[in-house]
């Protein structure tokens, strides 16, 4: 089975730790290369690690990679202003995949979110249309965009709002179920991101949800 090499930014957030342990328990990887401003406090014999800087990352040799990921994201609240947040949601995501497919990445798989529109009156909504958009310009032979609603998980740092929307979630899951809106599991995500890598079709696909829900195998 001929194998590949992925590069991974984002590892050091909920979905992207948990894509990135996926990522090097899979056959399907011999090299994963995480990108990001620290090192992350983990080893394994198929994961090298670099440090960069998103915002010059044009002047980073990156390995050669079959797939990129990424995972990169932020709130407003964290980043501290509109501007800030775009930094991150737009621009180092935007910078990722120009330099991914310089290193020769074919497939690239992002995640946004729920609601994502570059002609939202939402802040939060638009940046993610619009880097979605700016994506489908930069020449891959297969772009996987995958719009999760509200993640639930262990974050290292803790997000009142969303505290409040995972309890309310919990009671009302059930009446939930049948909306591709209602919660779902990092985990899920990160596990429904590996198997759309491994069969992307060429061309753009966007992945809402409630599929991410059947991909991830939630419910198993």
């Amino acid at each position: 089975m001929e194998t590949r090499t992925a590069l991974v930014a984002g590892a050091s957030g909920l979905v992207g730790g948990l894509l990135l342990d996926a990522l090097l328990e899979s056959p399907t990887y011999r090299e994963v290369c995480s990108l990001g401003r620290r090192p992350l406090p983990k080893e394994h014999p198929k994961l090298t690690q670099r440090t960069v800087d998103f915002a010059r990352l044009e002047a980073e040799a990156l390995p050669a990679s079959d797939d990129a990921f990424c995972c990169l994201g932020t709130t407003i609240k964290k980043a501290g202003s509109q501007e800030a947040f775009r930094a991150v949601d737009y621009d180092a995501v935007l910078a990722f995949a120009q330099a991914a497919r310089k290193a020769g990445a074919r497939r690239f798989l992002v995640v946004t979110a729920l609601g994502a529109d570059a002609r939202s009156r939402v802040f939060y909504n638009r940046v993610k249309g619009e880097v979605e958009a700016a994506l489908q310009g930069v020449g891959f032979e297969s772009l996987v965009i995958l719009r999760p609603s509200l993640l639930l998980g262990d974050r290292a740092e803790k997000r009142t709002g969303e505290h409040a929307a995972i309890l309310v979630s919990k009671v009302l899951g059930p009446l939930l179920r049948p909306f591709g809106g209602r919660p779902i599991e990092a985990r899920t995500v990160a596990q429904a991101m590996l198997a759309l890598a491994q069969s992307a079709p060429a061309g753009v696909r966007v992945v809402p949800s409630g599929e991410l829900q059947t991909l991830g195998g939630a419910g198993r």
